[in-house]
């Protein structure tokens, strides 16, 4: 993908807690924090399981070819954040992952008409490179 350098939007931070989400996502790829204790996938990720309240949680590397479920969607026809006025109206939606629905996750859905989308649609993640260093996850439809 080519490389945007006049990118405006926010970048995320690398946190002790995502580091290894982002680094993940850096290579095109989804990482994925588990609970050692009672199983329990978490994200966002953080310090301790959410459920159980255990801080033995993991990192599980899930690959490159993600796809999944749309769970839910808004259509945004305002910006929340400077940079993000060209981007409307945007698709906010959280997809529930194939093979792994109990983990949903936050994402802009790209090229799909605001008028296309709907729940349970079939969608895969996509990286788009904002910087020689970060790589965001995003996601389109499917077939």
């Amino acid at each position: 993908m080519t490389i945007n350098t006049k990118y405006e939007k926010p970048i995320p931070l690398k946190t002790e807690d995502n580091r290894p989400y982002w680094d993940a996502a850096d290579r095109h790829e989804l990482a994925v924090q588990k609970c050692t204790d009672c199983q329990t996938y978490l994200h966002p990720p953080g310090p301790a399981c959410s459920k159980c309240g255990s801080q033995a949680v993991e990192w599980e590397n899930l690959g490159s070819d993600i796809k999944a479920t749309l769970y839910s969607y808004i259509i945004s026809y305002r910006p929340f954040l400077p940079g993000f006025q060209h981007d409307l109206p945007t698709i906010i939606a959280q997809a529930a992952l194939d093979g792994r629905p109990e983990v949903r996750i936050m994402c802009n859905l790209l090229e799909c008409k605001p008028e296309d989308v709907q729940i349970g649609m079939p969608v895969q993640m996509i990286w788009q490179d904002i910087t020689e260093e970060r790589a965001l996850p995003q996601w389109k439809p499917t077939d």
